[in-house]
């Protein structure tokens, strides 16, 4: 697997290249399975919010940018930790609640951290991540830096007071911050069509309020996310000032494990996985371009599944955190 966030792609799309966004989807949609039949088997409890669907995003928008720039995100993280360096063994382990994991197992599901990779969680109050991400940034017009702040946001958050709060700061400023809404079109069990005046699949035009610079983007084409966040990236470093990015997205399991999404139907789910997955999109298109055989990919999956057993087999035999750490990395 490649998982390197900081390899980039020239212009033509080399063929290791695409064949490492694949890996790496595969790689992130197995992890969560993975995750969600070890909840089944109460290894861990508490909230779980799983990436399945969502992948493309995520691998296209970490291969725009560098290893000195910042993300934060909402509760849906595990996927997206990895994807910025964070191993995957210790964000397991962290779901796990192993001293071993990467907030020594007090954070769980929803507070995956890492201030050497840059990593800045992971939040479980809905849009709480925005004004955080904001202030990052303007650490970075502080320090004269050239890096920027990637904020990942549901299309839950769209409509909480304290997004555009920040938002609002973000252009006075002019600070390098890329919001990137992931509209999967349901906040928790909520159409988002019942939830905006502004309809559906236009929440980038809320960015209209502030004179921002705004865009939507196909986050089921791990491609087209990479060309346009790439793009935007560059921009912001030559002249920094912040943009929403809408990414149409689609979950295929529900809110959070405890979800039985019994608010859409079969037929809408199986839709998306027959015409819009991001794993097919880019799997037909290698095998359209003779880049790799359907066995080559059988391969790759088997490979992923067999390298993740013996990550689950061994992060279980690792210790939990001593009672007597409870009141310890509580305050900084």
């Amino acid at each position: 697997m490649s998982l390197q966030a900081s390899s980039k792609a020239p212009d033509d799309y080399q063929a290791d290249f695409l064949i490492s966004l694949l890996q790496d989807m595969i790689f992130y949609r197995r992890f969560e399975e993975r995750v969600l039949v070890a909840y089944t088997k109460m290894k861990f409890a508490g909230f779980c919010h799983l990436h399945i669907g969502q992948e493309g995003l995520c691998v296209g928008v970490q291969r725009a940018i560098d290893p000195q720039d910042y993300v934060i995100t909402g509760y849906r993280s595990h996927t997206q930790a990895i994807a910025k360096g964070i191993p995957a063994r210790d964000v397991l382990a962290e779901l796990f609640g192993k001293v071993s994991g990467c907030s020594r197992g007090k954070g769980g599901s929803m507070h995956m951290f890492s201030r050497e990779k840059r990593f800045y969680g992971g939040h479980g109050i809905v849009g709480g991540q925005v004004p955080i991400a904001v202030g990052m940034a303007w650490k970075i017009h502080y320090n004269e830096e050239n890096h920027v702040v990637v904020c990942y946001l549901g299309d839950g958050a769209i409509n909480q007071g304290q997004v555009y709060e920040a938002m609002n700061m973000a252009c006075i400023w002019q600070l390098p911050v890329l919001f990137i809404i992931e509209n999967n079109l349901y906040g928790m069990g909520t159409h988002i069509g019942r939830t905006t005046s502004v309809g559906a699949k236009t929440l980038y035009k809320r960015a209209l309020a502030f004179d921002m610079a705004h865009s939507q983007v196909n986050g089921q084409n791990v491609l087209d996310v990479y060309q346009q966040v790439n793009k935007l990236v560059k921009g912001m470093r030559e002249a920094p000032g912040p943009h929403l990015l809408e990414a149409l997205t689609y979950r295929y399991k529900g809110h959070s494990v405890s979800d039985p999404s019994l608010y859409r139907t079969k037929e809408e789910i199986q839709g998306y996985m027959n015409h819009d997955d991001p794993i097919k999109n880019l799997s037909d298109k290698l095998i359209q371009d003779k880049i790799a055989s359907k066995d080559d990919i059988k391969q790759w999956d088997k490979k992923v599944k067999a390298t993740l057993k013996t990550l689950e087999a061994s992060v279980d035999k690792d210790m939990d955190p001593e009672l007597s750490e409870a009141y310890e990395h509580v305050y900084s």
